[in-house]
């Protein structure tokens, strides 16, 4: 899961956000969502794993079901599916909506 703290996470009212890499739409544009560069793309055939430097954000982890043509150097927008965003509290417990 990638962990999230920051404004974005306040924005949310949460200390912590988490998204599970395949509820992370790859954006190929680079517009809209959390913008990164592409560090490492694992090319497995059925799946593609992206390893996206997100600068503030960290390093953060989009599993694609398929291959993706994208590369190491590519600039990417992460989108995370609202409705599979995780918010915890301070002390790492999940928060209900």
């Amino acid at each position: 899961m990638n962990f999230v703290t920051g404004e974005l996470a306040l924005q949310r009212g949460a200390a912590t956000i988490g998204v599970r890499p395949e509820h992370l739409k790859i954006d190929r544009d680079g517009t809209g969502g959390w913008q990164g560069t592409i560090a490492v793309a694992e090319h497995l055939g059925s799946d593609t794993f992206l390893y996206v430097d997100a600068g503030p954000l960290g390093m953060l982890t989009a599993r694609y079901i398929g291959e993706l043509s994208l590369h190491a150097g590519d600039h990417v927008s992460l989108v995370p599916d609202p409705a599979r965003i995780h918010r915890f509290d301070s002390s790492g417990n999940a928060l209900r909506n």
